[in-house]
Parts: C-alpha cells; sequence; structure tokens
C-alpha cells in the first residue's frame, strides 16, 4: 500500500488565515454606497412581500431603485476615471 502522505503538501493550498488583504477591504470600502443602497431597496420590497403595497411603500421602493441606480452609476464613474487616470 502506497502512502500519500508525500503527495498532501503538494495538493494542498496555501494557508488561509481568514482575514481579507488591505487590497480587498478597500475594495468593500469603495463598493459600500451601492452595497448600502442594494440593503435599502431589499428593506423596502421585504416590508411589503405579506401585502399589497400601498402608495406609499411604491414610493419608498421607487426612491430605493433610484438610489440603487445613482450608487452603481457613482461606482461605475469612480472606476473609470480611476483606469483612465
Amino acid at each position: 500500500m502506497k502512502s500519500i502522505a508525500a503527495l498532501h503538501a503538494a495538493v494542498t493550498a496555501a494557508s488561509f488565515d481568514g482575514e481579507p488583504s488591505d487590497a480587498e477591504l478597500d475594495a468593500i470600502e469603495t463598493e459600500m454606497p451601492a452595497i448600502l443602497a442594494d440593503v435599502d431597496l431589499l428593506d423596502a420590497q421585504i416590508m411589503t412581500i405579506d401585502r399589497t403595497p400601498t402608495e406609499l411603500d411604491e414610493r419608498r421602493i421607487r426612491r430605493a431603485r433610484r438610489r440603487v441606480l445613482a450608487a452603481r452609476r457613482d461606482l461605475a464613474n469612480t472606476t473609470t476615471a480611476g483606469e483612465v487616470a
């Protein structure tokens, strides 16, 4: 019977410390306005799951959608401006 102990190190991935790198943290911070806008939209939609949306609910969802679009637009413009410069 052959032992695979010698091969174990070759197939095992590099150790993972479980913490994000500085670059990953910077990327998350850059995307945070878009993430928070998405969360607000989900909150507005979740509130109307079990009932018929009122006019106020519809306005709240429309405002949240506009905030999501604006945050994504700003993120795209920021990313594009960084690539051009």
